[in-house]
This record gives structure tokens, C-alpha cells and sequence, in this order.
């Protein structure tokens, strides 16, 4: 799957997620009706710190698979999966992510996400994103809203 053109019928999610101050680095927020959305909007929203993500097609795919020995060690899996196709060349911006399989009780994840080969004339550079963090990351869930709290270094 990894490169092959993408069909055009994704759709481009609605925005759960926000930015939160923290002294030297950026906490992502991100909520969902159940932790697999949280987790994606988690992924997405690390990307629309990196660039203005409405500026990013969805041409190409890439797949990873993520695994954990809890759900704090499987959030952070998850998202520095991403960030290291990001941070390899060529460098590539995702703009939609979409968990195919969460395993709660073993912790893993498979997913692909949706994007193109980062380009600085067609993607305004935001921040770098040098590493996924543990410092107060919070998992949440409720019955028909989950959140995730992620600090990112910067």
C-alpha cells in the first residue's frame, strides 16, 4: 500500500483537536467519540503543528504498525511511528490518519495515513517536531468521549 496513489474518496475528518501552552514544548489534545478517533486526531493534529495541514493533498499513503505494553506506551508508538516517516526522506506530510486495526488488550495498532511528499513551497513550515514525550500523557475514556493529552518536544 505504502506510495500507491490514493483513491479519491477519503474523507477529510472534522478537526478534534487543539494546542495547549506549555512552558518549552507544545501538549496536544485531542478527543473522539472512542479512543481509536482520539488517537487519530492525536496523529493529525502533531501534523497541522508541522505545516498549515489544509495546504496537504491526499496523494500517497504510508502504513505502520505500532505496538506497546500498555496504552500510554501504545499512544506513544503510534504517534512516533508517524513522526519518523515524516522525519525520513523524502520527507512526508500526512493530513488524515485512519487506525485499520486497535487491539486494546494486546496493544497494537495498524494504520495508514494519507498525504504527500512534504514540499516547502507548497507547505508553510510550522514547527519541528523533534520527539513524542511521556511527561503528562493522560488517556481518558467515557462511555461516548474519549480524550488524549501528548506532549511533543519542539
Amino acid at each position: 500500500m505504502d506510495g500507491e496513489l490514493v483513491e479519491e474518496n477519503i474523507s477529510i475528518p472534522e478537526k478534534k483537536y487543539e494546542y495547549l501552552d506549555h512552558t518549552a514544548d507544545v501538549q496536544l489534545h485531542a478527543w473522539g467519540k472512542d479512543l481509536k478517533e482520539a488517537f487519530e486526531q492525536c496523529a493529525m493534529a502533531m501534523f497541522g503543528y508541522m505545516t498549515t495541514i489544509e495546504s496537504v493533498e491526499l496523494k500517497e499513503v504510508r502504513e505502520i504498525h505500532a505496538e506497546g505494553d500498555d496504552m500510554e506506551s501504545l499512544l506513544f508508538h503510534f504517534l512516533d511511528e508517524f513522526l519518523f516517516i515524516f522525519s525520513c526522506e523524502p520527507y512526508f506530510i500526512i493530513r488524515v490518519v485512519e487506525i485499520t486495526k486497535f487491539d486494546t488488550e494486546n496493544f497494537k495498532i495498524d494504520a495508514v495515513g494519507y498525504g504527500e511528499e512534504f514540499d516547502l513551497q507548497k507547505h508553510p513550515q510550522g514547527t519541528e517536531v523533534k520527539a513524542i514525550t511521556y511527561s503528562a500523557m493522560q488517556i481518558h475514556e467515557e462511555l461516548d468521549k474519549s480524550e488524549v493529552y501528548v506532549i511533543i518536544d519542539i
